[in-house]
């Protein structure tokens, strides 16, 4: 088997989880050859692929059907419903990016007092707000600057305690005697961190741009590594992201850039894909409309 030639910029540490997901199909199948084969030119042994399905198939994530490299992988619902929620958040990024998506000023507000009877359910309760781009203000009260309001009571009531919420809206919002958005906004969320993981983003985006830009030799496998390196380090950049709107965020925003060389990566991927790739794996879905809204914005 060939190697992938060694692409300068920093390493990308790809999860064989995080692969997983990149791989899974229109039709929620993941082919585990294809996995298999992946992982491989990613560095991952055959029994590092192998324990991350058994870990995966436990956790109810998806179900196996068959053995060995022809066996295949199929998501659960929850795993269905969580991949929909990253594709409505990559599109948000891009159109706020876009300017499509401005802030109209209101600060949108979760309560919840659960009992320490159902402690599972809140600590699931509080995992799944700061994954929505929630701030914790006080004991029990988060904010986000995103009308998060249908995600959040979708949450609740899978956990079971929709009835300890409260959700309401503000446009005059004060800590202190501070009352100006953009600097509560740096105060609520940890954005140098932030910004420095879309730092690396471009850091390791930069350097496959240019080697897809000179595709000579480059492989369909080859590609489709590419391909899982970018989604795997854009997944580290956004899943932290509260996704804050330009109004609240330090200038120029390096999450902007990082996205913006993203598009321009993916759409070379896209245009070199074979036709069942782009149309089947979620790792090219994903990212289709991304491209589009950036290039409508040029």
């Amino acid at each position: 088997m060939t190697a992938e030639p060694q692409i300068p910029g920093a390493d990308v540490q790809v999860p064989t989880r995080m692969l997983v997901e990149a791989l899974v199909r229109a039709d929620l199948t993941v082919d585990t050859g294809e996995l298999y084969a992946t992982g491989n030119l990613l560095g991952m042994t055959d029994q590092q692929v192998r324990l991350c399905i058994k870990r995966l198939v436990a956790e109810g994530r998806f179900t196996h059907e068959g053995r060995g490299r022809k066996a295949t992988l199929r998501a659960t619902g929850a795993t269905e419903r969580m991949l929909g929620l990253d594709v409505e958040f990559v599109a948000h990024a891009f159109r706020q990016d876009a300017g499509l998506a401005p802030w109209d000023g209101t600060w949108h507000l979760v309560a919840f007092a659960v009992p320490e009877t159902a402690r599972a359910a809140r600590d699931a309760l509080r995992a799944a707000l700061t994954r929505l781009g929630g701030a914790p203000i006080q004991g029990g009260l988060y904010i986000s600057a995103n009308p998060w309001e249908p995600y959040v009571q979708d949450h609740a009531r899978d956990l079971g305690v929709l009835g300890h919420l409260t959700v309401a809206t503000t446009r005059d919002l004060r800590q202190g005697e501070e009352d100006d958005p953009a600097a509560l906004a740096r105060t609520l969320w940890p954005l140098a961190e932030i910004a420095e993981r879309y730092h690396r983003l471009t850091a390791i985006a930069e350097p496959r741009l240019d080697r897809l830009r000179d595709h000579a030799g480059l492989s369909e496998a080859e590609r489709l590594t590419i391909a899982v390196e970018l989604a795997a380090e854009f997944t580290r950049a956004i899943e932290p992201d509260p996704l804050l709107p330009p109004q609240l965020l330090p200038q120029p925003w390096p999450g902007g850039q990082a996205r913006a060389l993203l598009a321009q990566c993916w759409a070379l991927l896209a245009e070199a894909a074979a036709p069942a790739s782009r149309e089947s794996t979620r790792v090219f879905r994903l990212y289709d409309d991304m491209t589009r809204t950036a290039e409508a914005r040029r």
